[in-house]
C-alpha cells in the first residue's frame, strides 16, 4: 500500500503544477523531518530511562555525594539525574545576600532542583511539538493537493464543454493520493507522539521522585 501511495505521489508530481508540486514536497519533507524525530527520540528516551534506573541506583549504593557525583559521571551518558545532583550541590556556592539565598535551604533546594528538572525535561520533550504540528496538520496539506487536483479536473471539463468519464477518473483519482499521502504521513507521527509522550512522563515522574528525596537528603544535611 505505501509503494503505492508513493508511486501515485511521484506521478501526481509529475503531472502536477506549482501548487501540486508544493503540496507533494511539503508532505515529504514533514515526513522525513517526523521519521528523523521518531528514530532519534526513540533512542535517545530508551538510553535515558536505563541511565535513570542505573544512576538512582547507583546514586544511593554511594558512601557519599563526592563519590555519588562520580558515579552518575560514569553511569548517567544522557545527563538526566546528574544535572540534578551538580545544582542542588551547587546552591552553597551561590553568591550571599541576594534573593535567591534569603529563603531557608528547603525553598532553595526545591527552586534549584525544580530549575534543573525543567531543563533536562525540556531536552526529554524536544521534537514533541513538531510531531503534534504534522500530525494535525498533514491531513489538511494532503486535502489541500486532492482539492486543488479537482479543481484542475472539473476546469479541463469546463473548457473543452464535453463531460467523458475518463477526463475525471484519472485526474482525480492522482488527486486522490495527495489525501492517502497526507494521512501516511500524519499516522505514525499521532502514534509517535503518544507513545514517546508516555515514556516521557515515566521518565519525568522517576526524575520527580529522585528530586524530592535528594531534597530531603540535603536538606538533612546527610551524605555531604
Amino acid at each position: 500500500m505505501t509503494d503505492g501511495v508513493g508511486q501515485g505521489l511521484l506521478q501526481t508530481l509529475a503531472q502536477a503544477d506549482a501548487l501540486g508540486r508544493v503540496v507533494a514536497l511539503l508532505l515529504l519533507a514533514m515526513s522525513v523531518s517526523s521519521w528523523v524525530v521518531i528514530l532519534w527520540k526513540g533512542w535517545m528516551l530508551r538510553r535515558a530511562a536505563r541511565d535513570v534506573a542505573l544512576s538512582t541506583a547507583a546514586f544511593w549504593q554511594s558512601a557519599d555525594l563526592d563519590d555519588a557525583e562520580r558515579r552518575l559521571e560514569r553511569f548517567d551518558a544522557q545527563r538526566i539525574v546528574l544535572p540534578l545532583l551538580q545544582a542542588a550541590r551547587g546552591l552553597d556556592d551561590a553568591a550571599p545576600r541576594t534573593l535567591a539565598t534569603s529563603a531557608d535551604r528547603s525553598q532553595q533546594l526545591t527552586r534549584v532542583l525544580r530549575g534543573a528538572l525543567h531543563g533536562v525535561l525540556h531536552r526529554l520533550q524536544f521534537g514533541q511539538v513538531l510531531l503534534a504540528t504534522v500530525g494535525s496538520t498533514a491531513p489538511f496539506v494532503g486535502l489541500l493537493g486532492t482539492v486543488w487536483g479537482i479543481y484542475h479536473a472539473l476546469t479541463g471539463i469546463g473548457q473543452e464543454g464535453r463531460f467523458h468519464i475518463e477526463q475525471v477518473s484519472g485526474p482525480v483519482g492522482e488527486a486522490l493520493v495527495m489525501t492517502a499521502a497526507g494521512l501516511a504521513v500524519a499516522i505514525p507521527a499521532v502514534l509517535a507522539y503518544n507513545v514517546l509522550g508516555r515514556q516521557i512522563a515515566r521518565i519525568e515522574a522517576d526524575l520527580e521522585g529522585f528530586a524530592r528525596d535528594l531534597r530531603e537528603l540535603l536538606h538533612k544535611g546527610v551524605g555531604a
